[in-house]
């Protein structure tokens, strides 16, 4: 099995191309999917504090036997926590529960723009990546409103924005924006939960004529349009074959045919959606 390119961050360091989602899984197991995912060759976890998982997720991180440096670790800010101060003290429990020195991604997981203590947040995060406790900095569900915000208020842009994108929302206008100020995109429900994609005639028309899976037929189509998927299983056959996307790809008449379909979102709008 192939393992996973990297991209390089507007920051200089790298992301890996594909990385394994935690969300909805418990402490017990995560910690088991966690250790998993790093022997199968995933190089890049995503937690956050709503997940509620960050101690199982440290313990599988711990129970692997590669070197730290060699996976990057991501977790988010929750809504209830930001400001400055709080965001510092979120912060500090979540490199607790990880037992990480240094947290590789972090990033706010909603703007809450009715809240508007974003900015607050993100000036607090300059400051954790100044002392060395945070390694990348980046938003999550951001709009370009939003992310200039951050630019215009404290001359930092984000390494990454994660969004949700699937091909029911190939998210065009928003990965142009991030393309030309340097953001990675990355992509959460990748494979659109609660959707009929895995049924699709045409995606499994294409996964029947290069011998995969529907499944690795949408994740190779986010990899293509340069975005990082974080698909999340409890399966660990299922781990395997969503890792298992970088031996074919996709020509450019498949790609447009994994987007041709009615467009709409399946999560929240982040210009209205509270999550705390």
């Amino acid at each position: 099995m192939a393992s996973a390119p990297t991209h390089t961050l507007n920051d200089s360091h790298t992301l890996p191309a594909l990385g394994y989602g935690t969300y909805p899984l418990d402490d017990a197991e995560a910690e088991e999917a966690v250790a998993d995912a790093l022997e199968t060759g995933y190089r890049l976890i995503d937690t956050a504090v709503n997940y509620g998982n960050e101690t199982g997720v440290g313990k599988g991180l711990a129970a692997s036997r590669l070197p730290r440096a060699a996976f990057t670790v991501t977790t988010k800010l929750p809504g209830r926590h930001q400001g400055h101060d709080e965001t510092l003290a979120s912060f500090a429990e979540s490199r607790a529960r990880l037992g990480v020195e240094q947290v590789d991604l972090y990033l706010i997981h909603w703007p809450l723009p009715r809240v508007d203590k974003y900015v607050d947040s993100w000036r607090a995060m300059i400051e954790l990546r100044e002392a060395g406790a945070v390694r990348s900095l980046g938003v999550s569900n951001f709009t370009p409103e939003h992310i200039l915000r951050l630019k215009r208020e404290t001359g930092v842009l984000p390494a990454v924005n994660q969004i949700e994108m699937h091909p029911l929302l190939p998210q065009e206008e928003l990965r142009a924006f991030h393309a030309e100020h340097g953001i990675v995109t990355q992509s959460w429900s990748p494979l659109g939960r609660g959707s009929d994609l895995l049924g699709d005639p045409v995606i499994g028309g294409i996964a029947a004529a290069h011998g995969v899976s529907p499944a690795q037929v949408i994740l190779r189509w986010h990899v293509e349009l340069g975005a990082v998927p974080i698909p999340k299983s409890g399966s660990a056959e299922r781990r395997r074959e969503n890792f298992d996307v970088f031996g074919f790809a996709l020509d450019g008449d498949e790609l447009a045919a994994v987007s041709d379909r009615p467009h709409r979102r399946l999560g929240g709008d982040p210009d209205t959606h509270e999550e705390f």
